[in-house]
């Protein structure tokens, strides 16, 4: 790697905080650059600290009545509507400023790249997917991955690639960008019928003229490391290969993790790791720029600290050994936030993540999922679906 990923952070982020008992608790961040920085991985690396994203920045997504909605929900004494004020969205105290500052993160990542002076980056923070131009959804206020990738466009970017590997749906990028030729969306999440939020069929494609920008590859619940990365190469790659973007975003939410309490998939730490070195590997080979976000994951103590901390490595070339013991001030700290609660001692999860390449076969449950996506989006670009050489 030439020139040294931007890294964003501040812990002025753990104020995205949605109160209570809620899944998306911002301890998860606060452990992650703990045992990053307690490993050594964040060792002289000049942490960037975000400001608040504008209105007007906020407004290359969302409708202005919306940002006014959000900015008066906290004192407001009715239902304000777009999905505010819901069990999934709660309005909390300064809503919109901890908001804009997710997308803010996610826009100083996005100016390092546009100016030069990073051709990595990464937020942890971000990866907002779910909010939509006028409503809160799935735990997102603000959708900080379209709001980046619009800004990228405005800056001269001609195409860009966004690959979502959550274990939900990127249904808000897609809606975003669904008439938009020059941003290829995929994402690889759980089936839509067994997921909230229902959508990501293989069948949905892209608008008119954008036929194809759209590409999801619905996996079946229970599908393990394996599975999931023979979906991944069989699709991805050549994809990405035939569209040519400038720089690749990637949404990295680690709820596919088997321990994950709101979903079905069954990843190992050890499958995220191979994840983000894939994505790497196609970074490294293509010279894309890479913009990387974090997302969904709700095992807050066992399974996003690593995983993200992975993320990072992998991100600055600083890989960590899975066999790594996890520093005891950090098992001390994480033992003080949650007595009761068994964590590991290494960065591994003991799993072997590899793969047998897709055969052109339909044999397994995750085969017929391949075969879908392909047939449904391989042809749009000029690729043979059944030739398991594209």
């Amino acid at each position: 790697m030439g020139k040294p990923a931007a890294v964003v952070w501040d812990r002025s982020f753990l104020g995205y905080d949605l109160g209570g008992d809620h899944p998306l608790n911002p301890v998860r961040l606060d452990l992650t650059v703990r045992l990053a920085t307690e490993l050594g991985v964040l060792d002289g690396v000049d942490l960037r600290v975000p400001a608040a994203a504008s209105d007007e920045e906020i407004e290359l997504v969302h409708r202005p009545g919306y940002l006014s909605a959000v900015q008066a929900a906290p004192t407001a004494g009715w239902d304000v509507g777009h999905g505010l004020g819901t069990p999934d969205n709660p309005v909390f105290e300064r809503m919109h400023e901890a908001s804009a500052l997710v997308v803010g993160g996610s826009l100083a990542a996005a100016r390092a790249i546009a100016s030069g002076e990073a051709d990595r980056a990464v937020n942890i923070a971000g990866g907002l997917h779910h909010a939509m131009p006028d409503s809160a959804a799935g735990f997102c206020v603000y959708n900080d991955c379209a709001v980046a990738i619009e800004w990228l466009l405005r800056s001269g970017v001609e195409r860009i690639a966004y690959v979502d590997v959550d274990v939900h749906h990127g249904d808000g990028v897609q809606t975003a960008f669904w008439d938009d030729p020059r941003v290829l969306t995929i994402s690889l999440h759980q089936h839509p019928m067994s997921l909230w939020p229902g959508t990501g069929w293989a069948g949905e494609v892209g608008g008119a003229g954008a036929e194809g920008s759209a590409v999801n590859v619905p996996l079946p619940a229970g599908t393990r490391d394996g599975g999931w990365l023979r979906a991944f190469h069989a699709t991805v790659p050549a994809l990405l290969k035939a569209f040519r973007p400038q720089v690749l975003v990637t949404q990295c939410g680690v709820d596919t993790h088997r321990e994950d309490p709101l979903a079905d998939l069954a990843l190992s730490v050890d499958g995220h790791r191979a994840i983000y070195q894939a994505f790497r590997e196609l970074v490294n080979e293509h010279g894309y720029k890479w913009l990387a976000l974090g997302g969904g994951g709700y095992e807050l103590l066992r399974v996003v600290p690593r995983s993200w901390t992975h993320l990072l490595a992998t991100v600055l070339d600083r890989d960590v050994d899975p066999a790594r013991l996890l520093p005891a001030d950090w098992v001390a700290h994480a033992t003080r936030i949650a007595p009761d609660w068994p964590l590991p001692v290494s960065m591994t999860d003991g799993c072997d993540p590899v793969h047998q390449p897709w055969g052109g076969d339909a044999e397994e449950p995750v085969d017929k999922a391949i075969r879908d996506t392909r047939r449904a989006v391989f042809p749009l670009h000029g690729l043979d679906p059944d030739d398991p050489r594209d």
